[in-house]
């Protein structure tokens, strides 16, 4: 990414024999989800593994879930999966969307960044499951000479199993280290008025290429357990902030607009309504053309590309639904480009000015 070559100098005033220290930086790692490295048996698993035995994710004590996810669940679940991702899969590059459009997030970031501080900072990124890790571009930044770290989770709702985890391991990369950098969290920026812009104008360029006006814009977020809410979690009022900040920004009123939730997993109760039941739901009552946004993801990716685009597609027509548009995510756009700027920026306050 921008600049990992370290410089190294003798520091003044020391004697001949001190060892080189390289030039300060100041990074800015940026973070997603995650990927597998292909969509065959092995690295699915492997990938999978990684994912369902984080206690963020699937809180379940070891000793109940660990022999029903090893011996059952990943024994025939990598084969889905893989198909899934082997259709939506960048054949090209060989590799997965979400890393195509991550890996062009960060050089645009990187470019947007250098315009404000020159060759003070280095922009890269990590993913929490998968490659490449955490830990590894961590040591990078440090090798480089980042004696500061922000620390960026491309989630703009926080959730204890996206944000934290994210969170977590960043910190137990720096917990290796001998000499740690300054490091930073951002806040999450749900609500922020240029991602709230972003999204709203991703909404009005995908309505203006529409063959039929949608009667209404679905929200679909990630799901998760609704224990979680009871727990404290604050996810969901912030799915439900972001659908009415968006609301407002259109202009629209409520019945133009729905918040839903989907990728449900497991058999306790998710945060409801469930995506794929409230659209076919919307086909039943008569809304014909509908759109789909989903504002929790950063970057088009297995739950967009292929169950929104796919199975929920597939749920709303089957009800009877007729003209199904999908809004992509904010990817690469300039737009989202220039909040993501915004966030970092405020972020940097005291360290780059």
């Amino acid at each position: 990414m921008l600049d990992a070559r370290p410089t190294a100098t003798c520091p003044a005033h020391a004697p001949a024999d001190h060892p080189k220290v390289t030039t300060e930086k100041v990074g800015v790692l940026l973070a997603n989800l995650g990927t597998p490295d292909d969509y065959s048996y092995w690295p699915m698993r492997r990938y999978l593994s990684e994912f369902l035995s984080d206690k963020r994710v699937i809180d379940y004590p070891a000793w109940k879930w660990q022999p029903l996810l090893q011996l059952i669940i990943l024994s025939k679940r990598p084969f889905a999966s893989g198909e899934a991702y082997k259709s939506i899969w960048n054949h090209d590059k060989g590799e997965s969307p979400l890393m195509t459009i991550t890996k062009d997030q960060t050089a645009k970031m990187a470019e947007s960044l250098t315009a404000l501080y020159g060759d003070q900072v280095m922009v890269d990124f990590c993913m929490r499951y998968g490659n490449p890790s955490t830990k590894s571009k961590v040591e990078a930044m440090i090798a480089a000479g980042c004696r500061k770290i922000l620390f960026v989770p491309l989630y703009p709702q926080y959730a204890g199993a996206t944000s934290a985890t994210a969170n977590d391991a960043f910190f137990r990369a720096l917990m290796e280290q001998t000499w740690q950098p300054a490091a930073r969290t951002i806040e999450p920026y749900f609500d922020q008025p240029e991602y709230i812009d972003a999204l709203a104008r991703s909404v009005e360029e995908a309505y203006a290429k529409a063959d039929k006006k949608p009667d209404i814009l679905v929200c679909s977020y990630h799901g998760m357990p609704k224990r979680y809410l009871m727990q404290g979690d604050p996810y969901h009022c912030q799915c439900q902030k972001t659908t009415r900040l968006l609301r407002e920004r259109l202009g629209w009123d409520e019945s133009q607009i729905t918040t839903t939730f989907q990728s449900v997993f497991g058999p306790e109760e998710w945060l409801r309504p469930y995506t794929v039941e409230h659209v076919a739901e919307l086909a039943k009552q008569g809304k014909k053309n509908i759109a789909v946004i989903a504002p929790a993801f950063s970057a088009d990716c297995i739950e967009t590309l292929e169950e929104i685009n796919e199975e929920i597609q597939e749920s709303f027509i089957h009800a009877g639904g007729e003209s199904f548009t999908y809004v992509p995510c904010l990817n690469d756009g300039a737009a989202h480009i220039a909040a993501l700027t915004k966030v970092v920026q405020a972020n940097l306050r005291g360290w780059l000015d």
